[in-house]
């Protein structure tokens, strides 16, 4: 069971690898700090079939490496930290009644975003960064909402096989809102 866990995990990281690597090639923004954040649907796919502990070692592998991978070792803290907070509340959201991953996308790109900026503030001791938000947070609600739907069509067309369900127990596409 641990050996197939393993790599499935292994397999959604190297996912999230590869979108985090494209979307560096493609800039979507003139403005820094907003990108598309696709592997965040990754992230979100692994918080429902996987779970929070895993969803979270997940996460920091991705950032960690990605940002070594993409030679700017600055950007960990800040991936991290956008990372931790998000992955925190969408936590929190994706068991809730009535909110689907399209809702846990939204929340988890919002807060990415400030847990960015928060780290950002007190790195730099810039108060007037928090003004930096009225840009971010609307456009991760945005970007949440492609990821969220994305990790809801792709959670309901490929669910993962059925011996991974058994074994670690996840919720299958009658139970995504």
């Amino acid at each position: 069971m641990k050996t197939r866990r393993l790599a499935f995990a292994a397999v959604l990281i190297s996912v999230m690898m590869v979108l985090g690597y494209l979307e560096s090639l493609l800039p979507v923004s003139p403005i820094p700090g907003i990108k598309l954040g696709l592997a965040n649907g990754i992230l979100i796919i692994s918080l429902y079939w996987l779970g929070v502990p895993a969803s979270f070692q997940i996460m920091l592998i991705k950032n960690v490496l990605l940002g070594l991978l993409l030679g700017n070792p600055m950007l960990i803290p800040y991936s991290v930290s956008g990372g931790i907070l998000s992955l925190a509340l969408m936590s929190i959201l994706y068991r809730r009644q009535g909110i689907s991953p399209i809702g846990v996308g939204i929340a988890g790109g919002v807060t990415h975003n400030i847990g960015q900026v928060l780290l950002a503030m007190i790195i730099l001791g810039t108060p007037s960064l928090l003004f930096y938000l009225a840009i971010l947070m609307p456009s991760g609600a945005v970007m949440g909402f492609i990821t969220g739907t994305i990790a809801k069509v792709l959670m309901r067309h490929f669910p993962p096989h059925k011996y991974l369900k058994q074994q670690i127990n996840i919720q299958t596409e009658e139970t995504i809102p």
